[in-house]
């Protein structure tokens, strides 16, 4: 008879520690993070995670959502399309998120996505470009009744005529080459080059291609030179835009470098060290307290995170991602729910604007626009004394 009830007392202590184990995974709201921690992409990456973290942990201060703390499940993709599917299959499965923010690389997340899709929840991609992840005809979800798929990021589609404006508008030149990476970000990313090239009625004077990892981009460089580029046009990443800058220094070679974005990454201005400097970019986000937001985003994470020379690796990866954490904590607390659809639903009609870094988003989202960034948004950023500043006339 004891040990019946010692059994029955042993079982009613397992269901009640279950109890208390589903009560307390319960107070969480899980959170995937997606983006590349290591390898040539991980300036970028890290900068997302730690924008991200920071937000989560000031929202977790002020009490969560719904009464729930966010919990971030953070994975690196390592900048491998393959892996971020595998990602997302345990995200979704195993993890059971609720939403997924980041992404990276455009190829990772044209892989990535569908799984969301299929799932029904929501991704806010902070930092990947391709303008094919949210609008055009090879947007793979065009046919959809609902799209989950939403952006912080400047699409490419917006990126290049800023682009081509400087190097033909602004500076006057002719004649300019493009040079792109193999990646999708890259051949993407040149085909809008190209689309906007095309509306000044320009034709470059040859296209460039190189592969992730290169590191001597010499014969693209004379190739360039040799066909009287007067500007060179860049769709790639920190470590290959720094071999592109260290080869025209090799061949005693000084035209602009123009190009997206990622002309700010730190592994580019350090790898190319002075023969980055002058590089021009657009930016949705520079380093500098321009605003009290700003201000207050840029302090936190210095203390935070204390990165070297108090200079955010990549300031545009950390503002987007942070960002992105508050826009999905307002849809969350506006759907009073934690169902993908009804947080859909919410972030394509907030009712409450979003003070953010990058800027305040005033329904930034509408059922048929999933891209947070207008082409009102970004400004051009300039590389100067190994940080990026606000480009002449840019504020």
């Amino acid at each position: 008879m004891i040990r019946k009830t010692n059994k029955f007392v042993l079982a009613v202590c397992v269901l009640f520690a279950s109890i208390i184990a589903s009560t307390s995974f319960a107070q969480t709201i899980k959170i995937g993070v997606d983006g590349p921690f290591t390898g040539g992409s991980s300036s970028m990456g890290v900068s997302m995670r730690d924008g991200v973290r920071l937000a989560a942990k000031e929202i977790n201060a002020a009490g969560g959502v719904l009464g729930k703390k966010l919990e971030l499940i953070e994975r690196d993709d390592e900048a491998k399309n393959e892996r971020g599917v595998e990602i997302a299959q345990e995200l979704i499965n195993k993890e059971k998120i609720v939403a997924v923010v980041g992404f990276i690389n455009t190829g990772v997340a044209l892989a990535s996505h569908r799984f969301y899709q299929d799932a029904k929840i929501p991704v806010i991609n902070n930092v990947a470009t391709g303008t094919a992840l949210t609008k055009g005809p090879s947007f793979p979800f065009k046919d959809a009744k609902d799209v989950f798929v939403f952006r912080t990021s400047a699409r490419d589609e917006i990126q290049s005529p800023m682009i081509v404006n400087e190097a033909i508008t602004v500076r006057g030149f002719k004649k300019v080459a493009i040079l792109a990476d193999s990646t999708n970000y890259g051949q993407l990313g040149q085909a809008d080059l190209i689309k906007a090239l095309a509306a000044k009625n320009i034709t470059p004077v040859t296209t460039e291609k190189f592969n992730v990892g290169d590191t001597d981009m010499t014969a693209q460089v004379l190739k360039a030179k040799s066909a009287g580029a007067e500007a060179i046009l860049t769709y790639a990443i920190g470590p290959e835009l720094a071999q592109i800058a260290n080869a025209m220094a090799k061949v005693g070679w000084k035209v602009p470098l123009i190009g997206s974005w990622t002309l700010s990454m730190a592994n580019f201005i350090d790898s190319a060290g002075k023969n980055g400097e002058g590089a021009i970019m657009p930016q949705t986000f520079i380093q500098a307290p321009t605003t009290p937001k700003r201000k207050a985003f840029i302090e936190a994470y210095l203390k935070e995170f204390k990165p070297k020379n108090d200079r955010i690796d990549s300031p545009v990866s950390a503002a987007q991602g942070y960002d992105s954490v508050y826009l999905l904590a307002a849809a969350i607390k506006q759907a009073n729910s934690l169902e993908g659809d009804k947080i859909r639903l919410a972030l394509e009609d907030l009712k409450t604007p979003v003070v953010g870094v990058v800027k305040t988003y005033n329904k930034p989202f509408t059922k048929d626009d999933h891209d947070a960034i207008t082409d009102k948004d970004p400004v051009m950023g300039i590389v100067k004394n190994a940080r990026v500043v606000a480009a002449k006339g840019q504020k």
